[in-house]
């Protein structure tokens, strides 16, 4: 398997890929934990719910932009910042 190239990582990222690269990690999953785990995920992809937000033309602008810079949607944009914010890891100041 080809391994990914990544820049601009921090020292603890950087150790990391350089394990992986040396093959150091390996999947101590079991194909039953495997299918458990996908089964999860399928259930929380699947309890998205449609909001629809008002926001101003400047803000909805800056927005799609940092989407763009990101290579996400504006909408996966937004749902992050949402996500960031309702578990306290994004504060107001």
């Amino acid at each position: 398997m080809e391994k990914p190239i990544m820049t601009n990582l921090n020292q603890e990222e950087q150790e990391i890929l350089t394990s992986y690269n040396n093959d150091e990690w390996s999947s101590v999953a079991t194909p039953e934990r495997i299918a458990e785990l996908q089964s999860y995920a399928k259930a929380t992809l699947n309890q998205k719910k449609i909001v629809t937000v008002q926001l101003s033309s400047f803000d909805l602008e800056v927005i799609q932009a940092q989407a763009k810079e990101k290579g996400i949607s504006d909408q996966t944009l937004i749902s992050d910042i949402l996500h960031e914010y309702v578990t306290s890891n994004l504060v107001r100041n």
